[in-house]
């Protein structure tokens, strides 16, 4: 018996099969769609913080870049920013101020405590005052780390001074 190759007309036809295309879609230059285009400027402002803040080093330097930083942003965050600046300053004097991610930050011994975003930043109805887990706020199993601000009163303005020298305890 011989053998006989299949004939096109007795093969079955097949769909195409569709070949996977890895996570990275798109080409070279597109930007992948796991990051926000907010959070990847955030990234690249973390990188360029990190260069400036070999080069400067000191600690007047760094506040000057916090301050520049909070001068540069949009009403009613500026405002906002330069209170909890000088709220945090005068409740913890030896937290340093620093920029992390494009943010105000407060550090102790290099590790950022907490951090004041603004709502612009990110395209939010609020601004956000942060806590990192440097900061000493551990109550029970659970506890907050951030907390939405659309203004500071006389209260709020209280309530954080409290929070930032419990974070520094």
């Amino acid at each position: 018996m011989a053998f006989a190759w299949p004939q096109p007309e007795d093969r079955k036809e097949r769909p195409v099969k569709q070949s996977k295309r890895s996570a990275r879609k798109g080409t070279r230059g597109e930007a992948s769609k796991g990051f926000t285009e907010e959070e990847r400027a955030a990234m690249r402002e973390r990188a360029r913080e990190l260069k400036a803040a070999a080069r400067r080093g000191s600690r007047e330097d760094e506040e000057s870049a916090v301050l520049a930083k909070i001068a540069g942003m949009p009403e009613p965050d500026r405002t906002m920013a330069m209170r909890l600046h000088t709220l945090i300053r005068a409740s913890a004097p030896d937290l340093t101020p620093r920029l992390w991610y494009g943010m105000p930050a407060y550090a102790r011994s290099g590790k950022v405590v907490c951090f004041f975003q603004p709502a612009h930043k990110f395209h939010t109805r609020y601004a956000t005052l942060g806590f990192t887990d440097a900061a000493n706020l551990d109550e029970g199993a659970m506890w907050p780390v951030a907390f939405a601000l659309r203004e500071l009163t006389a209260a709020e303005e209280e309530k954080i001074i409290k929070l930032v020298r419990k974070a520094v305890s």
